[in-house]
């Protein structure tokens, strides 16, 4: 596993505590793991996606990714309608290892509330969140 240092962070993401994060794609929002949450998962050998259309709430499960040293949930990081979902990463989930910001999205949502984004953190908040509190 990286150093926190070593991980990329993006300034125009917002992230969750549950290490997903969410990008304003126009209308939409395209949502993934963050660097974070790859690097300790691992090799990423299988990814779960829910269906077009399906409709979930904030914090709800939407998926799982499967490494080789675990499974691990998908959760939304806010609410909304399924749009779309990355049928590349399906076949090759190793992307969400190498670009978990690019090409290793999962999916992309119409927002059911912008409100809730306010409960995500911007990069800053995410990397005081991921070092712990100060002694």
């Amino acid at each position: 596993m990286k150093e926190i240092s070593e991980l990329q962070f993006p300034n125009d993401y917002l992230y969750a505590k549950d290490h997903e994060w969410a990008k304003s794609e126009g209308d939409k929002f395209r949502v993934g793991i963050s660097d974070y949450a790859q690097d300790q998962l691992g090799d990423i050998v299988f990814v779960e996606l829910p269906q077009v259309g399906t409709r979930r709430t904030k914090g709800e499960q939407f998926g799982t990714v499967e490494s080789v040293k675990a499974v691990s949930e998908l959760y939304m990081p806010v609410g909304g309608e399924v749009l779309s979902v990355n049928k590349t990463i399906e076949e090759a989930p190793e992307l969400v290892n190498k670009q978990p910001y690019e090409s290793g999205w999962m999916v992309e949502i119409k927002l059911s509330d912008p409100g809730e984004l306010k409960g995500l953190m911007n990069r800053d908040a995410y990397l005081g969140f991921l070092k712990g509190p100060k002694p």
